[in-house]
């Protein structure tokens, strides 16, 4: 089963507008960040500086419900004042509920092109837990990660996708790595006590296009 990552870029609290939406078109929650617009023509930088507060919201879906539920999303945001906000989608490569018993495979023999590309890497955890996640992940081989604080948007109702448990706070971990070293890392976190209990947290990767480190070379 393949998955997408629907996210949008919307003015500060509007986010629930978006998940409530999304959810009600079937996805069974989300996650929403904060950020900030750092450019006047709607690029987006999440670790950014500016003065526009953004809610960024995460919808992880299965890619056949993801157009309906992009759908449903734009169409309510469709009265809203021009230049609203941004939606993209993104393919997930892998997506893993905490609780999962088996690991990620890890592949033998000649790289892949997966194996070549630099993998984003994100863990989304009750709070309090991406510290364990990072570190974890830094023993298996990963250099650094970013946590941003969040919040889950699921109701009990829809426990069934995440879990019993719906805790509201989360974190949110972004790594990026070495495509070779992705199953590593991600079986790493999976082995966590804290990952081990259902509803706990997920895990998805995806490559990260594009990659360049910024600054004096």
């Amino acid at each position: 089963m393949s998955y997408r990552l629907i996210v949008t870029v919307v003015p500060q609290y509007s986010g629930a507008l978006v998940t409530n939406a999304a959810r009600d078109a079937g996805c069974p929650g989300g996650t929403v960040l904060m950020g900030r617009e750092t450019s006047e023509n709607g690029i987006v930088q999440l670790l950014g500086f500016g003065d526009a507060p953004k809610d960024i919201t995460y919808n992880l879906v299965e890619s056949e419900k993801a157009p309906e539920i992009i759908s449903a999303i734009e169409k309510v945001t469709a009265e809203k004042k021009r230049k609203f906000g941004i939606l993209f989608s993104i393919g997930v490569s892998e997506f893993m509920k905490a609780g999962d018993s088996e690991p990620v495979s890890v592949k033998k023999g000649e790289k892949t092109m997966a194996e070549k590309s630099v993998q984003m890497i994100n863990v989304i955890v009750n709070h309090g837990y991406a510290e364990d996640a990072m570190a974890a992940a830094r023993k298996a081989g990963a250099g650094g990660g970013t946590i941003i604080n969040a919040r889950g948007t699921a109701r009990e109702g829809d426990a069934k996708f995440f879990g019993a448990e719906i805790v509201p706070e989360k974190d949110l971990l972004m790594i990026l790595v070495p495509g070779d070293k992705k199953d590593d890392i991600v079986n790493a976190i999976r082995d966590l006590d804290c990952f081990k209990k259902a509803g706990s947290g997920i895990v998805f990767c995806n490559e990260a296009q594009d990659f360049t480190v910024l600054g004096k070379k």
